[in-house]
C-alpha cells in the first residue's frame, strides 16, 4: 500500500479517520487540466481508503486567504468554493487540503462531532486562517479546549529561504516573531519557520492538543511533492499532496 502519515494525536480519537497522503498516491490537485483523468483516479483511491463515496472527498479552490466555508453537502470539482479552510459536522464528508509545501492542518473535536481542515500558506497564516477555522468550528458547537490539531508535512525552515521584504508583515503583527527567521547564506535573506509560526498560532488558541509537523516536503523528494524544490530546479510543478479528515459514519 502507498504510504500514509498519521498524527498520533488524531489517531487516538474515536469516530474520525484522517491521513496525510504522500506522493506515492499521486497528484491530487485540480490545477493541471492535462492530468485530470489521473487526478480523478488518485482521488477515488484515497476516497475508498478513507471510507467515503468518491464525490464526498472535497477540496476547495485555495487562494491563500483567511476564508473558511462550512460544508453541509458535497460539490462538484467545478463548483468548489474559493476558500482555504473547511469545517463540518456532517458524517461522511471528507475534508481535503491540497499542498505542495504549505501547511495542512487537520482539526477534530470528537465530543462535539466537528472537524476542520485548513491550508496555511504564509499569507493565510498571517491573515488569520488558523484562528478563523477554530471560530467556524465553534459556531458548529465545538469547544476549542476539546479541539485536537495536527500539522502535516510542509516546508521546514532549513528549506525555506525568503527575501528581505518578507518578514515585515510578521514583525508588524508582533516584533517577537523575529524568532521565526534566521539569516540565510545569501545577504539580506532569511530562512523562515512556517510550521513553527503555524504551531505558535495554534498554541495561542488554547486547544486540547497541537501536534507538530511530520516531515519536510522540500527536503524529502522520495515521499512528497514540493513547489519550492521544482522551482529551484527550474522544473514543472510535480503535483499536489492531499491531507484528509472525516467523521466516520
Amino acid at each position: 500500500m502507498p504510504e500514509i502519515l498519521q498524527s498520533d494525536s488524531l489517531r487516538s480519537l474515536s469516530g474520525i479517520r484522517h491521513g496525510f497522503f504522500t506522493s506515492s498516491w499521486g497528484d491530487c490537485g485540480w490545477s493541471r487540466t492535462q492530468a485530470q483523468m489521473s487526478v480523478n483516479i488518485n482521488r477515488q483511491r484515497i476516497a475508498e481508503y478513507i471510507g467515503v463515496k468518491h464525490d464526498h472527498l472535497l477540496s476547495c479552490y485555495q487562494i491563500h486567504s483567511p476564508t473558511v466555508v462550512t460544508v453541509e453537502a458535497p460539490w462538484k470539482a467545478g463548483d468548489r468554493p474559493q476558500s482555504d479552510a473547511m469545517v463540518t459536522k456532517t458524517k461522511g464528508l471528507a475534508l481535503g487540503i491540497l499542498t505542495a509545501d504549505c501547511v495542512p492542518v487537520l482539526f477534530a473535536d470528537v465530543g462535539a462531532g466537528v472537524i476542520g481542515a485548513a491550508h496555511a500558506g504564509w499569507r493565510g497564516a498571517v491573515s488569520g486562517i488558523i484562528e478563523n477555522t477554530v471560530l467556524a468550528m465553534e459556531k458548529l458547537g465545538a469547544n476549542r479546549k476539546s479541539i485536537h490539531a495536527a500539522i502535516g508535512p510542509c516546508i521546514w525552515q532549513a528549506s525555506y529561504e525568503v527575501g528581505p521584504e518578507f518578514p515585515a508583515p510578521f514583525l508588524a503583527e508582533n516584533p517577537e516573531h523575529q524568532r521565526f527567521f534566521r539569516p540565510a547564506f545569501k545577504s539580506d535573506h532569511y530562512m523562515f519557520d512556517l510550521p513553527g509560526y503555524t504551531e505558535m498560532k495554534l498554541q495561542a488558541l488554547s486547544l486540547a492538543d497541537v501536534a507538530s509537523s511530520l516531515a519536510d516536503t522540500c527536503a524529502d523528494e522520495t515521499r512528497f511533492f514540493s513547489y519550492r524544490r521544482s522551482t529551484l530546479r527550474n522544473k514543472e510543478r510535480e503535483g499536489s499532496l492531499i491531507s484528509v479528515v472525516v467523521l466516520a459514519e
